[in-house]
C-alpha cells in the first residue's frame, strides 16, 4: 500500500515548482522551458492520481508505476530544495550575510558561481523532466480516469470532545456484563492467591484497551487494590521499559530497573494492566513474572492481546483467558451515528439500509465504526455514502477492520495523508509530543501554506482533524520534565496500533525506526531511508556507518533519548536535513551552511555538554523553534540572534559580557511563546532588558529569570533589570533565582497582576525585604521559596480565601521564617495541600494545617518539628515521611511516643534522628516502631545511635520491602554478651527484597538475611568479612581457624569456596537473589553459595576475595563486572556455559584465570552487547607487577 503516499508528494512538488521565491531571485533563469513542462506534467498526473491509487491496490503494473513516480518525485523535491536554498543564499547575500555563510570566495565554492550553478542544476532538472515525461507516457497507456477530490470540510472544527465521553459511555453499557465478570474474578477468585494473570483476547480494533480501562477505573477495583499501574507494552516486550513504567522511573540499567520493580510491588496487593502484548518469548515473560510475584496476596495482572498463543503463555492461576465479544450492532450503530450525524443527517429513504450494510462492514469493531462515522460526517449526499460503501466492498484482502481503516485513510485530503503517514517514524505506542510533531510537519512542508495563515495554527487544526477521525488517540497533558529544564507541561498523544500499521504500509522503507540493538548485517543491508528515529541507548558507530553508506538524502534524524552513547554523527554529510534532535554532545557537529534545509526545528534539549552554538546561526532566518533547555554548559548565545525573525520558541538564553555574543536586546522583535529561561542576568543592562519587550510577548506562558549565585547588585542594577523585564499578565509560571535586589518590582508584588500564576519559585533572593502576599495568588498550586534570608511569613493576615488551590509547598533555608501568618496566634489552613518540604528553617516551630497532606519532608538541627509529626493528628493519613535531624547527639529515645496509633505509612527516611533508637540493647524499644507494620521502604542515614542491629525494631517491620543503611559509622552488627534483648538470632524482615549498605566502616556482620532477598548492594564496608548473616557459632569458629590456614597457603585458592560449600546446607539460602553488587569491601572473604537466580554481578575493589566458585553455575547471569580484585583467581560461573551473558567487563584482576571464560564464550564473544577485557590481566596503576608476568617482577 506504499503507493498511497504519492498523491500528497506530487501535490507538494507542484507547489514547489510554482514557488514565488524561485522567480524573485531568478535562480531558474535559462531553465524556464523545463520548469513549465514539469508543472504541466505534474498537473496532468494529479488529474488521474486518485484513480491510479485505487487501481494500484489490485494491479501490480500500476503499483510499480506509482512506486517509480514516488521515487522520481522525491528526486525532484530534492532538486527544487536546492533551487530554494540558492534563492535563500542570494537573499542572504543581498542582506549582507553572504560572507558569514562562507560563500564569499567563489573559487572555493565554484558551485555557487551563477554560471556553474545553472549548468549543474540544468542537467539535474532535465533528468527529472525526462523521468516524469516517461512516466506520463506510461500513465496514458494505463488509461486512468480523471477525478477531482472534493475540498476538505472544516465543519468538524465546531465540535468538541464530549462525543468521546459519550462513546465511552456506550462501550461501558455494551460491556457491562463482561466487566462485572472480570471484576468478580479479580476480587473474589484472586483474593487468596499470590498472583493471577488474566489475558483479554480479541482482534485489533475490538476495544480491548477501552474494556481494560473500564475494569481498571471501576470504583470497586480502585478501592480493592493498593497499587494500580497501567503499562502499554506493544510489540517491543522490553522488561526495562515495563519496569520503569510500573515504578514511574527512568532507569536505563536492566538490573537496577528490575530491582526497582520488585521494590515497588513487594508486599502490596496490586493490579497491573499490560496492554497490547505481542511477545511470544516465554523466557522474557518469566523474567518479568519473577519480579512481579513478590506482591501481596490477591495481586492481579490484566493483559490485552490479539494473539491466542500470547494468552496461553501468560495466563496464570486462571482456567481460561477472556475472549472479548464483538460489539453488538445496536451499540456499534450508536457509535457510528454519533460521529456520522453530529453535523447533519442525509434525508433519504434508503439511509437505514446503507447504515445497516456499513455496520456489517465494521465487523463488530468500535474503532471501525468510529472511523467510518468520521469519514462520512462531511458527506452530504446519499450518492457519496453509497460510493464509499461500494469502495469498501471492492477490498477483498485483509481483515474487515483494517480495510475500513485503510478506506478511512484513503478518504483523507492529500495533505492530511502526508502528515499522518509521516508518523510511521515513531515506534508503536510511543508518546508523541504534539508540538514537536507539528513542527516536524512544518519542516517537511507537509502543511499547505495559505496567505495570512499561521503554520502552527494550521498544524494544530490538522492534528485536531486527524484526532477527530480517530487517527490519534489518548491525547493528554504530561507534567513538565524538570530534569530536562522544561518549565511547562507537554501535550502528548498515541496512535492505535492498527492505524500505525497503515502508516507503516504507506511509508515503507522511507522510515527507519530503531528501538533495540540492531543486527549489524541486517542494518547495513537495509536500503536508504529519509526519516530515521533511534531511541536505543547505544549503537556505537553502527548507525553512522549505515547512514554514510545508504542515506545521503536523509531529511529527519531524531535521537529522543538524551543519554544516548553513540558516536557523534557526521551530520555535515547530510545536506538535506530538515529536522534534527541530538543527544549529549560537546560541540554541534555542523555549521549553518550544512543546515540549508533545517528551517523549522533544532532540538538540542539536555545537551548538557554543549558549550557553544554555531556563531553564524543568525543566517538561519527561517528557523522557528530552537530548544536549548537543559544546555547548562552554554557560555553565551551566538551574535545577531534577533535576525532569526521567524523564531517562535527559544527555551534557554544565556547572557554574557563577552564581545561577539547576543544580548537580550536581540529578543526585541522575536514573537516568542511557550517557555523562556533567561540566565546570567547579572550581565544584562536595564536598557537591554527594556528593549527585549517581554510585556509584548503574550504567547509566553512560562518565564524563569536567573542571576548568578556569586553576583552582587551594584547600584541597584538587579532591581532595574527586573523592573524592565515585566512580562504580560497571563503568565502561568514565574521563577526568580539569585536576585540580589533589596525589594521585588511592583509587578511581582502586585495583588492583581499575576492572577493566572500556577507556580511561583523564588530562590536565592537573599537581600529582599519585601515579598508578595503569596496567599493572594488564587490560581497558585506550587510555591517554592528558598534562600530568602529576610522572609518571616507567607502573608500578613489569615483568611479563608488564602491559598485556595495550593497543593505543593517547599520551604528551604529561610533563616528567620517563623510562621505562615505574620500575626502571632493565628494559623493558616491549606485546604488542598498534599506535599510539604521544609528544610533548614530554624525558627519555624509549628507545621501548617493541611487536612489532605500525603507527604512531608523535614530537615532541621534539633528534633522539634520532627517530633511534632508523630504527635500530629494527620500522622495517620501520611504515606511518606522524610526526617533529617543533624544535631541530636545527646538526644535520648522518646518514650512518650509509646501510645498506639494506626498509620498507613509506606515510606520512611531517617537522617540522624537518634531519638528513635536505643543506645544500648538493654533500653526499651521506642514505641513508634510498632506503628510501622505497613512500612515498605526504610532508609537510615548518619545515625550515631545505631551501634547494633535494631532487631526488636525490625520485628515490627513485617511488610518492609527495601532497607537502606548509609554512613552509620558506629554500626558494628549483632549484640554480644549477656543481658542482651535477643539471645537467639532469628530471621527478621520476612518480606525484605532489597538491602543496601553504604559507608559503614565498623560493620563486621549482617543480620540473618531472609530468603526473600532479591538484591544486595554493599559499598565501603571495610570491616565486613562475610555477607552470610549466620547465627551459627560453629561457622564463626571455623572461619577463625580458616583465617590462619589460608594466610599460610596463599596458593590454595579454593579453600574458602570448599568451606562455604561444606556449610551450604546450614547457610541461610538466598534462592531469589538476582542482583549482587559489592564495592570496596576489602576484608570480604565469604560469599553465599549457589546463587542460581543471579542475573547481575558486580564486584569491585575486594582484595580479600580469592575465589567465587561457590556461587555455582550462574545459569541466568546476564551482567558480569569484575574490577580491582587482585587476589581473585577464578571467574565466577566458570562451571556453567554463560548462555545468558549479555555484558562482560573485567579490569585489573591480575591473578584471574580467563581460560574457562574464553572456552565457553568462544563462539559468541563478539556478539555480546558489551565486552571489555582489554585490562583484565593488568594490575591497577601503582599497585605493582602482574602475577602472571614474571618478567615484570622486581627482586
Amino acid at each position: 500500500m506504499a503507493e498511497f503516499v504519492v498523491r500528497p508528494l506530487v501535490s507538494m512538488l507542484t507547489n514547489k515548482a510554482s514557488s514565488y521565491l524561485l522567480d524573485q531571485y531568478k535562480v531558474m533563469n535559462g531553465m524556464e522551458e523545463q520548469r513549465e513542462t514539469l508543472k504541466r506534467k505534474l498537473l496532468a498526473i494529479l488529474d488521474v492520481i486518485q484513480d491510479a491509487e485505487e487501481k494500484g491496490a489490485s494491479r501490480p503494473g500500476v503499483s510499480a508505476w506509482l512506486e517509480a513516480l514516488k521515487k522520481a518525485s522525491y528526486e525532484a523535491k530534492d532538486v527544487f530544495d536546492e533551487f530554494k536554498y540558492e534563492a535563500l543564499r542570494r537573499d542572504a547575500k543581498k542582506k549582507g550575510h553572504y560572507k558569514k555563510l562562507g560563500f564569499d570566495i567563489v573559487s572555493l565554492f565554484p558551485a555557487h558561481n551563477p554560471i556553474v550553478f545553472r549548468y549543474r542544476m540544468g542537467k539535474k532538472l532535465c533528468r527529472i523532466v525526462r523521468k516524469i515525461e516517461g512516466l506520463v507516457r506510461e500513465m496514458n497507456d494505463f488509461g486512468f480516469n480523471k477525478t477531482q477530490q472534493a475540498p476538505p470540510s472544516k465543519q468538524w472544527r465546531n465540535t468538541d470532545s464530549i462525543i468521546i465521553d459519550s462513546e465511552k459511555d456506550i462501550v461501558s453499557r455494551s460491556r457491562n456484563e463482561e466487566k462485572k465478570k472480570i471484576v468478580d474474578i479479580l476480587i473474589d477468585q484472586a483474593g487468596d492467591r499470590d498472583l493471577i494473570v488474566l489475558p483479554i483476547v480479541g482482534m485489533g480494533g475490538l476495544g480491548k484497551t477501552t474494556f481494560a480501562q473500564l475494569v481498571y477505573n471501576d470504583p470497586i477495583i480502585k478501592e480493592h487494590f493498593k497499587l494500580q499501574r497501567w503499562c502499554c507494552v506493544s510489540d517491543d516486550f522490553d522488561v526495562v521499559k515495563i519496569a520503569n513504567i510500573i515504578c514511574e522511573t527512568n532507569e536505563i540499567h536492566r538490573e537496577k530497573a528490575l530491582q526497582n520493580l520488585q521494590k515497588e510491588v513487594s508486599g502490596k496487593r496490586y493490579l497491573i494492566v499490560l496492554d497490547d502484548v505481542w511477545n511470544e518469548d516465554a523466557d522474557k515473560w518469566e523474567k518479568l513474572k519473577t519480579c512481579l510475584k513478590h506482591g501481596g496476596k490477591g495481586s492481579a495482572i490484566l493483559t490485552t492481546t490479539r494473539n491466542v498463543q500470547v494468552a496461553r503463555i501468560m495466563k496464570m492461576c486462571i482456567a481460561d483467558s477472556h475472549n472479548l465479544r464483538n460489539l453488538d450492532k445496536v451499540f456499534l450503530k450508536e457509535i457510528f451515528e454519533n460521529r456520522a450525524f453530529c453535523l447533519q443527517k442525509p434525508k433519504a429513504a434508503e439511509l437505514s439500509d446503507v447504515v445497516d450494510k456499513i455496520m456489517e462492514r465494521c465487523g463488530g469493531s468500535p474503532l471501525a465504526a468510529k472511523a467510518f462515522g468520521s469519514m462520512l460526517s462531511n458527506k452530504t449526499s446519499m450518492k457519496e455514502w453509497t460510493d464509499i460503501l461500494a469502495r469498501s466492498n471492492t477490498c477483498n484482502d485483509g481483515t474487515e477492520t483494517f480495510l475500513v481503516l485503510k478506506l478511512s485513510y484513503d478518504d483523507l485530503p492529500s495533505h492530511l495523508k502526508q502528515c499522518f503517514a509521516f508518523c510511521a517514524i515513531f515506534p508503536k505506542d510511543y508518546e508523541i509530543d504534539v508540538e514537536t510533531l507539528i513542527q516536524l510537519w512544518m519542516a517537511h512542508d507537509f502543511i499547505p501554506l495559505r496567505e495570512g495563515d499561521n503554520l502552527e495554527k494550521v498544524g494544530r487544526e490538522i492534528f485536531d482533524e486527524l484526532t477527530w477521525r480517530s487517527f490519534f488517540q489518548d491525547v493528554k497533558q504530561n507534567p513538565r520534565r524538570k530534569w530536562q529544564g522544561e518549565l511547562r507541561p507537554r501535550t502528548i498523544c498515541k496512535i492505535h496500533d492498527l492505524m500505525h500499521d497503515i502508516a507503516l504500509s504507506v511509508m515503507g522503507k522511507d522510515c527507519l525506526t530503531i528501538v533495540d540493538r540492531p543486527n549489524e548485517k541486517e542494518l547495513l543491508s537495509t536500503g536508504p531511508t529519509r526519516y530515521l528515529f533511534s531511541s536505543y541507548w547505544y549503537t556505537g558507530t553502527l548507525l553512522d556507518d549505515y547512514l554514510m553508506k545508504h542515506s545521503p538524502a536523509l531529511q529527519t534524524l531524531l535521537y529522543p533519548y538524551a543519554y544516548t552513547s553513540d558516536s557523534a554523527p557526521h551530520l555535515s554529510k547530510y545536506n538535506h536535513l530538515r529536522a534534527l534532535q541530538l543527544f549529549r554532545l560537546r560541540k554541534l557537529p555542523l555549521q549553518p551552511r550544512h543546515l540549508q534545509h533545517l528551517r523549522q526545528t533544532l532540538n538540542l534539549c539536555k545537551c548538557i555538554r554543549l558549550g557553544r552554538l554555531p556563531e553564524d546561526m543568525k543566517c538561519m532566518e527561517n528557523l522557528r523553534h530552537l530548544y536549548t533547555n537543559g544546555c547548562s554548559s552554554l557560555k553565551c548565545m551566538p551574535p545577531g540572534l534577533g535576525q532569526l525573525t521567524s523564531l517562535q520558541t527559544l527555551t534557554y538564553f544565556v547572557v554574557s559580557s563577552s564581545p561577539g555574543c547576543s544580548t537580550i536586546r536581540e529578543l526585541q522583535d522575536l514573537n516568542l511563546g511557550g517557555d523562556l529561561e533567561l540566565s546570567r542576568l547579572q550581565y544584562a543592562t536595564e536598557v537591554d532588558a527594556k528593549a527585549c519587550s517581554l510585556g509584548n510577548k503574550d504567547k509566553l506562558t512560562h518565564l524563569s529569570l536567573k542571576w548568578g549565585d556569586d553576583s552582587t547588585d551594584e547600584l541597584g542594577q538587579h532591581r532595574n533589570v527586573l523592573d524592565a523585564l515585566k512580562p504580560h499578565a497571563a503568565l502561568e509560571f514565574l521563577g526568580i533565582h539569585s536576585y540580589r535586589g533589596t525589594g521585588f518590582s511592583a509587578w511581582v508584588l502586585s495583588l492583581n497582576f499575576l492572577q493566572h500564576l500556577t507556580e511561583l519559585q523564588l530562590d536565592g533572593c537573599t537581600m529582599c525585604e519585601e515579598f508578595p502576599q503569596f496567599g493572594e495568588f488564587k490560581s497558585l498550586e506550587v510555591l517554592v521559596l528558598k534562600r530568602l534570608n529576610k522572609l518571616q511569613s507567607l502573608c500578613n493576615h489569615n483568611s479563608s480565601a488564602m491559598f485556595p488551590a495550593l497543593k505543593d509547598l517547599r520551604l528551604k533555608k529561610l533563616e528567620i521564617f517563623e510562621r505562615c501568618v505574620a500575626t502571632e496566634g493565628e494559623e493558616l489552613a491549606f485546604p488542598q495541600l498534599e506535599n510539604v518540604k521544609i528544610k533548614d528553617c530554624p525558627k519555624l516551630a509549628i507545621l501548617p494545617e493541611a487536612p489532605k497532606l500525603k507527604f512531608i519532608a523535614l530537615k532541621e538541627e534539633k528534633a522539634q518539628l520532627s517530633l511534632s509529626i508523630f504527635k500530629s493528628r494527620y500522622m495517620a493519613c501520611l504515606s511518606g515521611v522524610g526526617l533529617s535531624v543533624s544535631d541530636d547527639t545527646e538526644a535520648a529515645p522518646v518514650t512518650e511516643l509509646d501510645q498506639d496509633c494506626e498509620v498507613s505509612l509506606l515510606n520512611l527516611r531517617l537522617d540522624g534522628c537518634n531519638f528513635l533508637f536505643c543506645s544500648t540493647p538493654l533500653q526499651p524499644t521506642v514505641g513508634v516502631w510498632k506503628w510501622f507494620g505497613q512500612l515498605v521502604h526504610l532508609t537510615i542515614e548518619s545515625c550515631d545511635m545505631l551501634i547494633y542491629w535494631p532487631e526488636e525494631e525490625f520485628r515490627c517491620l513485617v511488610s518492609l520491602n527495601s532497607l537502606s543503611i548509609n554512613s552509620c559509622s558506629k554500626l558494628v552488627g549483632h549484640t554480644q554478651g549477656k543481658g542482651c534483648r535477643t539471645q537467639v538470632r532469628d530471621q527478621l524482615l520476612p518480606n525484605l527484597k532489597e538491602l543496601t549498605i553504604y559507608h559503614c566502616g565498623s560493620l563486621t556482620e549482617l543480620f540473618v538475611l531472609p530468603p526473600s532477598l532479591t538484591s544486595i548492594v554493599m559499598m565501603d564496608c571495610n570491616s565486613l568479612e562475610s555477607i552470610l548473616g549466620q547465627d551459627d557459632t560453629e561457622l564463626e569458629s571455623i572461619l577463625h581457624s580458616d583465617t590462619a590456614s589460608s594466610s599460610e597457603h596463599f596458593n590454595d585458592l579454593t579453600s574458602t569456596c570448599l568451606l562455604e560449600q561444606s556449610l551450604s546446607p546450614r547457610i541461610n539460602p538466598l534462592p531469589c537473589l538476582d542482583y549482587l553488587r559489592i564495592i570496596s569491601c576489602k576484608k570480604l572473604r565469604f560469599m553465599p553459595a549457589q546463587l542460581d537466580a543471579l542475573i547481575f554481578l558486580d564486584i569491585h575493589n575486594c582484595d580479600g576475595l580469592e575465589s567465587l566458585d561457590c556461587l555455582g553455575d550462574l545459569p541466568l547471569l546476564e551482567y558480569l563486572y569484575l574490577n580491582r580484585c587482585k587476589h581473585l583467581a577464578s571467574v565466577p560461573g566458570s562451571l556453567g556455559s554463560y548462555s545468558a551473558l549479555q555484558k562482560l567487563r573485567i579490569e585489573y584482576c591480575p591473578a584471574l584465570n580467563m581460560k574457562p571464560l574464553y572456552g565457553h564464550l568462544q563462539q559468541r564473544l563478539d556478539s555480546l552487547e558489551l565486552k571489555d577485557l582489554s585490562k583484565a590481566g593488568s594490575s591497577y596503576p601503582n599497585e605493582g607487577p602482574k602475577l602472571r608476568e614474571p618478567k615484570c617482577w622486581k627482586f
